[in-house]
């Protein structure tokens, strides 16, 4: 059986659950979720918990599949997801405007990215005293598919430079900087 699929999920207080024939209707404090069902995986409600079963060992990764989807949807409507995003580089920085963040990174120009439906973003200063100076920049919101991919999306814009380590970077990615010329040794 699948280790994923036999747990169970909890309903916090405040979450509804509505099973349709091929999808599951979340709703909760933070709003509403529609996440498919793969065919053979049915779900059903007891006494606040969400159980997922299969009809044969043969769709045993779709019933794992089906309930981290439910878990997260279970996960999003009531408390949400974020990511965050560190800015490093002397100059750069990202400001919001309405629904579009506006970034200034080291290109001739400023590059604006619109921030899709369903998601905030914000913008924090930081300093730090050992690197250069950084700004921060929170991704939110209750999908967590749609928030990881945006944040995907803002750090593509300027990734990590290898030598120097400026550009966007994940608040919790280690980045290996490599040696420059002269830390290169001739043979």
């Amino acid at each position: 059986m699948s280790r994923i699929g036999r747990k169970p999920i909890q309903l916090p207080p405040g979450v509804e659950v509505t099973i349709g024939p091929d999808h599951l209707e979340v709703k909760g404090p933070k709003g509403t979720l529609r996440t498919p069902i793969p065919p053979g995986i049915r779900f059903r409600v007891e006494d606040g918990w969400l159980k997922a079963e299969r009809e044969s060992d043969d769709l045993a990764a779709f019933h794992g599949l089906a309930r981290a989807l439910a878990a997260n949807a279970v996960r999003g409507v009531s408390e949400g997801f974020s990511r965050e995003l560190d800015i490093v580089g002397v100059g750069y920085q990202a400001t919001v405007q309405g629904r579009v963040v506006v970034f200034h990174l080291g290109y001739s120009h400023p590059i604006e990215f619109p921030i899709p439906d369903g998601i905030e973003i914000k913008v924090e200063r930081k300093s730090k005293p050992i690197q250069q100076y950084q700004m921060s920049v929170i991704v939110s919101g209750i999908d967590k598919q749609l928030v990881g991919q945006v944040a995907a999306n803002i750090r593509r814009l300027r990734q990590p430079d290898p030598y120097k380590g400026k550009g966007i970077r994940y608040a919790d990615e280690v980045l290996r900087l490599k040696p420059g010329k002269a830390g290169a040794k001739v043979g």
